[in-house]
């Protein structure tokens, strides 16, 4: 395939990545993803008692994310201190995303708070924030059907990308972006949603080529966790036997 993206990459090809599991001592779990220039931490803490009680389920619990990026993470003027209508719409986006695959019904009465935090971004960071946060939950021991995998997928002038970054997000030509989050066992898709105007069959094919590209972001997520423990601790041992279990 042809390299003709400005940073060199082929159409295929994320951004470079790195993940990294417990990196908030403080926290219950956390994790750390970052692509590209898009870096996201995620603390998670619970399951905690649940307020206002009134709200309490007796057959589940409620997973609740608080998305927010830094004023200093990207270009552009400093923004307020505190949630913006933005934030707001991609903390119930990831809640959407991750509840699919963690099992509240195990913490009846009871809230996991996940936040995640951007220090800096260059688009992408809700799929960023999404697998940030998998990690942080299954850092904290929260009982999981399997990782929730994210990337953004798109087309340029009619080639289909992957990964958008900033530049091309802004490309003066035709252009749509695609956040997309998966759960590699199933191939399920936990989020969908685009920003652009393109054909119907170029979508299609963004997601199918999505799909098989998400599949190896959730091993560098799944290696982040098992990177966590030493190879011979119970913990380890348990999660190599539960990801094997999750690709058969």
């Amino acid at each position: 395939m042809a390299v003709k993206r400005h940073d060199g990459r082929k159409w295929d090809e994320p951004r470079p990545i790195v993940a990294k599991a417990g990196v908030i001592p403080q926290a219950d779990g956390s994790g750390f993803f970052k692509i590209g220039d898009s870096t996201a931490y995620a603390a998670v803490y619970g399951p905690q008692e649940f307020h206002p009680r009134k709200l309490h389920d007796p057959k589940r619990g409620v997973i609740r994310c608080h998305y927010n990026m830094q004023p200093f993470s990207g270009p552009g003027s400093r923004g307020r201190p505190g949630p913006n209508r933005r934030a707001k719409e991609i903390s119930m986006v990831m809640e959407n995303a991750l509840s699919p695959v963690v099992q509240l019904e195990d913490y009846p009465n009871t809230v996991v708070d996940v936040h995640v935090e951007f220090t800096e971004t260059d688009a992408g960071s809700r799929c960023a924030g999404i697998c940030a946060a998998a990690i942080a939950l299954a850092d904290a021991g929260i009982t999981m059907k399997d990782m929730v995998a994210s990337l953004a997928v798109g087309h340029l002038d009619g080639e289909i990308v992957v990964d958008l970054d900033g530049v091309e997000e802004h490309h003066k030509g035709e252009v749509a972006d695609i956040p997309l989050a998966v759960i590699p066992s199933t191939g399920e898709i936990t989020l969908l949603q685009m920003d652009g105007v393109t054909d119907p069959k170029l979508v299609l094919n963004a997601i199918k080529t999505g799909r098989d590209i998400v599949a190896k972001v959730a091993e560098v997520q799944r290696q982040a966790l098992l990177d966590r423990y030493p190879a011979d601790s119970p913990q380890w041992k348990a999660l190599a036997k539960k990801y094997t279990e999750a690709k058969q």
